[in-house]
């Protein structure tokens, strides 16, 4: 089975986030990450994924021990929050006041050498603080896919699926939009 992870843009999602978000005409619309003068390696379009509901976290998202322990190096870690459903993607809400990746979080992905972080809202950070983390991820090898939609299907799954990320082949963007497939047996 398929899952499609990628928000759909329509006319109206595009006005929205026109409003709240001053990179959308530079690759920042819709499903995309970051590329913070990198190159995206072609082995990321294909990794394993592992999904968590962080869903009840009010603020800051951490994983206690148990759940670092089942990530692994080279896979997609997906966080679902729930947020793009709740708030609507392009909001001022969903542009400026969204949940957060703890900082220590962020380290301890690192650290397991990650390939690729989603999350189902703008940012792993907010304000100024969302680039810094962007950077430092990539400046390691991990890259962030921001506005990823349909996560809760994911959820029984945990780790049984295989996430695959087509990013378009532009150049000189900050921004990356992309495609994101999940696979399943199911």
């Amino acid at each position: 089975m398929l899952i499609d992870l990628t928000l759909r843009v329509t006319p109206e999602i595009r006005k929205d986030a026109e409003k709240n978000e001053k990179k959308v005409f530079s690759g920042h619309l819709g499903t995309h990450f970051d590329v913070m003068d990198k190159e995206f390696p072609l082995e990321y379009s294909c990794r394993k994924g592992i999904v968590f509901d962080v869903s009840g976290a009010e603020e800051e998202i951490e994983l206690d021990e148990k759940e670092l322990n089942r990530i692994r190096e080279d896979t997609f870690v997906l966080f679902y929050t729930g947020f793009i459903e709740k708030e609507g993607y392009g909001t001022d809400t969903y542009t400026h006041h969204h949940p957060q990746l703890a900082h220590r979080l962020l380290s301890q992905l690192l650290e397991k050498r990650v390939s690729l972080i989603g999350i189902d809202f703008a940012g792993v950070r907010r304000g100024k603080e969302h680039g810094e983390a962007d950077r430092r991820c990539a400046e390691q090898g991990t890259f962030i896919i921001e506005n990823l939609c349909n996560l809760k299907e994911l959820l029984p799954l945990e780790d049984g699926f295989t996430v695959r990320t087509f990013p378009m082949n532009f150049a000189g963007l900050s921004g990356l939009p992309c495609r994101v497939i999940a696979e399943t047996d199911q």
